[in-house]
């Protein structure tokens, strides 16, 4: 059975988790569960804890699985959006929750990017949440001003180039993934392109457009509708295939940079201590849920591809780009501090 692979490298370094229909199979490994727990579970509401903001990424797949976990658990599930220092606020107060099962939380691919922003958290991101699962991934798209007279991303770079610490690159903010990638492609293409944090993609996106920073690297959700107005560009993909809401666009490997992938997620985990007889079968009922053939075509209106799969496809992507980020932070010498 043929299945897809999601590659992130830096140097030797590399994330690699399978997707798909591989996905899929994985979720059939076995798991240590107490019946009694799992029948019993749920006894009451559940609050799904989105550490960001309404209407990103993150909220919108916690919105859709909203109907259908209600439907299959038999419970209310409660979307509480708490914000704060990047995500760590809501990331915390679940760490803090009872392991339960009542609590949970989604959170997106810079839960991982945290610990090289503050190596100072008041939780450890890999041993104190358990991964339940891989909702969706969303590849990031390479954009710049229409004021760039370059139409490839090579092209991009060797402008760059002859302009060494001359143009702009935007971002949601210090330490957001953003940044990660762009410093990622400075060390990769040998530019050095400086960072202008800005509070949010909304606004990050509105530097780009308005020719306040040449460049920067953002959710199609954003970008998109900017693309097809033509108010900015899309130099290249961030993901391994192309995307058929801009199928004219290529990946970061036909651009000619294979080694720096742009890939957004978003997933579920709950505190440490939660039984594994509960993660079960929210595992279960999740990937029930993105099966669904609606489901899936709701997901993709957002830009969203649909993952699914045993939770430790979840455990593994965090471990690996943990490292990963904090490798990049090392190597451009980042200064995440605001």
């Amino acid at each position: 059975m043929k299945s897809s692979r999601f590659r992130a490298r830096f140097g030797s370094s590399h994330v690699c988790a399978l997707t798909g229909a591989a996905f899929l199979l994985a979720a059939a490994s076995p798991v240590a569960v107490s019946p009694v727990a799992a029948q019993e579970y749920p006894t009451k509401n559940i609050t799904l804890i989105v550490p960001f903001a309404a209407g990103g990424f993150v909220d919108a797949a916690a919105r859709l699985l909203q109907p259908e976990m209600e439907k299959r658990l038999g419970r209310s599930v409660l979307i509480e959006n708490r914000l704060g220092a990047g995500g760590a606020v809501g990331t915390g107060a679940v760490v803090r929750a009872d392991p339960d099962g009542h609590t949970l939380l989604m959170v997106a691919s810079s839960h991982a990017v945290a610990p090289a922003v503050n190596p100072n958290l008041n939780y450890d991101t890999v041993n104190d949440l358990k991964p339940i699962i891989m909702i969706a991934r969303d590849p990031m798209l390479f954009v710049v001003s229409n004021k760039v007279p370059a139409k490839t991303l090579k092209e991009f770079a060797e402008y760059a180039k002859a302009k060494p610490g001359g143009l702009n690159y935007s971002s949601p903010g210090f330490g957001s993934q953003t940044q990660f990638i762009a410093e990622l492609f400075n060390l990769k293409a040998g530019i050095k392109l400086v960072h202008v944090p800005y509070r949010g993609g909304g606004p990050a996106l509105q530097a780009v457009t308005q020719g306040e920073v040449e460049f920067s690297v953002l959710s199609g959700q954003v970008t998109l509708p900017q693309i097809g107005a033509g108010a900015i560009r899309a130099l290249a993909l961030g993901g391994s295939t192309r995307d058929p809401r801009t199928p004219t666009t290529p990946t970061v490997v036909e651009a000619g940079f294979p080694d720096v992938e742009a890939i957004q997620w978003a997933g579920m985990l709950a505190p440490a201590k939660t039984p594994d007889a509960i993660v079960k079968k929210l595992n279960a009922i999740v990937n029930e849920a993105l099966n669904d053939k609606v489901m899936r075509e709701r997901l993709a209106t957002q830009g969203m591809s649909v993952q699914g799969g045993a939770p430790e496809v979840l455990g593994k992507a965090i471990e690996t780009e943990v490292v990963l980020w904090k490798s990049i932070a090392k190597a451009a010498n980042m200064q995440l501090g605001n």
